[in-house]
C-alpha cells in the first residue's frame, strides 16, 4: 500500500525520492500520466523534485516506457524539465504560465455561468448542491487532496452542463501551475471556508437566473489564489519560477478574492 503524502503545509520540497504512488489497473501510459501528473499538482512531488525514471516504473508497476511518455506529455505542459543525459525535475512553479491559465478558465467559466443561469436546469442545481454537500463533508476532515478533487468536479459539471467538455480538457491541459498555487494555497486558515462560500453563491445565483450576478461571485472565486501570490511567494520562494511582479497585470484594480 502507497505511503501517505506528507502534509500540505510542509515547506521544503522533496528533492530526491518521491513518495510511492498508488497503482491502479489500466492501460499504463495513460495510467503512469494521470498518477505523476495528480502527484505534482498535488505536491507529493514537490518542485524541484529529481525524478527517476526506473524507480517510478516500479513504483507504478510499469515498464519505463509508459513513464518516459507520461514524462514526455509532462513536459509539455511545463509540469517537468527534461535535461537529456542528465535529469528529469519536477518544474518550478512558473507565475506567469499561472496568470495566463487563470485568464484562460475565467474567460471560459464567466460565460459558462452566464448561459446556465439565463437557462437554469433543475438537474444542474441538484448535482452542484450534491457537489457542495460532499464538499462541506469531506472539509470536516481537512483531506485537502479530496476537497480539491470534488472542487475540480464541481466546475466540471458546469462544463458539461454548458456542453463544452472539450473546453475542460483545454483548461485542464494549462492548469498545473495555477493548480500547484491553489494547492498551496488551499491549508490557509478560512480557505477551504471561502472556497465553499462561493460556490453556494454560484449555484444559488445560477438557480435564480442571476447571470451577472453569477458572474461576479465566478470572477472573486476565481481570483482569490492569485490574490495572495506574494504571500504565497514568501511563504515558498523554493517553489516558484518568476516574482509576483512578472504574474500580475500592471493595473489599479486589484483582484479581490
Amino acid at each position: 500500500m502507497a505511503t501517505p503524502a506528507a502534509p500540505l503545509r510542509s515547506r521544503k520540497p522533496v528533492r530526491r525520492s518521491p513518495p510511492a504512488l498508488p497503482v491502479r489497473r489500466g492501460r499504463a501510459a495513460p495510467h503512469a500520466f494521470e498518477r505523476l501528473r495528480e502527484a505534482i499538482v498535488s505536491l507529493q512531488l514537490a518542485p524541484g523534485t529529481v525524478l527517476s525514471r526506473a524507480a517510478l516504473a516500479r513504483q507504478l508497476g510499469v515498464s519505463q516506457t509508459p513513464v518516459r511518455d507520461a514524462l514526455m506529455r509532462l513536459a509539455a505542459e511545463g509540469l517537468v524539465e527534461v535535461f537529456p543525459q542528465h535529469a528529469t525535475v519536477v518544474s518550478l512553479i512558473d507565475l506567469t504560465a499561472a496568470r495566463a491559465a487563470h485568464f484562460l478558465r475565467r474567460s471560459i467559466e464567466l460565460e459558462i455561468v452566464r448561459e446556465l443561469a439565463m437557462a437554469p436546469s433543475a438537474e444542474l442545481i441538484a448535482a452542484l448542491r450534491a457537489s457542495l454537500a460532499r464538499q462541506r463533508q469531506i472539509a470536516k476532515s481537512s483531506d485537502f487532496g479530496a476537497f480539491s478533487a470534488e472542487d475540480q468536479h464541481f466546475h466540471r459539471l458546469m462544463y458539461e452542463a454548458a456542453r463544452v467538455q472539450d473546453l475542460w480538457h483545454l483548461a485542464r491541459r494549462h492548469s498545473g501551475q495555477i493548480d500547484r498555487l491553489r494547492r498551496l494555497h488551499l491549508p490557509a486558515l478560512g480557505k477551504i471556508q471561502i472556497v465553499l462560500d462561493d460556490h453556494q453563491a454560484i449555484v444559488e445565483a445560477i438557480a435564480d437566473r442571476q447571470p451577472e450576478v453569477a458572474q461576479a461571485f465566478l470572477r472573486k472565486h476565481l481570483s482569490g489564489t492569485l490574490a495572495n501570490i506574494e504571500n504565497l511567494c514568501a511563504r515558498f520562494p523554493e517553489y516558484v519560477r518568476a516574482t509576483p511582479a512578472a504574474a500580475a497585470p500592471h493595473s489599479a484594480e486589484k483582484e479581490q478574492g
